[in-house]
This record gives C-alpha cells, structure tokens and sequence, in this order.
C-alpha cells in the first residue's frame, strides 16, 4: 500500500488489511474486488461483523465510531 493510501484511509482499515496480508487477500476474504476496497475510507458499517471475523480485529478497533468497548455498568475498579 502506497504512503499516500495509507493516508486516506483510516487506523481500523489500514489495521484490517495489514492483518489480511495485502488489499488483494482482504478483499478476496470479503469477497469483494480489490478496486472496491480501494475505494473505502473506513470499514463500511454492513461489512464490520464481516471484516472482524476474517481478521480478528476487534469491532471496536475497525469503528470505534460505531462501537465501544463495555464497561461493566458499575463502572470501572475505584482504588482502595
């Protein structure tokens, strides 16, 4: 993936096709073309589940936009 590329598009993307090995093996994961996935900026929300299967990146780093991590609704430990 060129510098500029690597520019556009955003952290959970460029993490997801690191993980596939190149655009091509990401895309072909997806089965989607390699033009398409040229095409995103960031994970298309209909295809996060997806991309977090084939990768195992974490749905919180693809989008965190979209999805956070869980805190336990007692909220986080309190020091003693």
């Amino acid at each position: 993936m060129s510098k500029r590329r690597r520019q556009e598009i955003d952290e959970g993307l460029r993490k997801a096709i690191e993980a596939a090995g190149s655009i091509r093996a990401f895309a072909r994961k997806l089965g989607v073309t390699p033009p398409a996935v040229m095409e995103w900026r960031r994970v298309p929300a209909h295809r996060i589940l997806q991309v977090e299967a084939v990768t195992g990146i974490p749905r919180e780093q693809l989008r965190p936009d979209l999805y956070r991590r869980s805190v336990p609704a007692h909220g986080p430990p309190q020091p003693c």
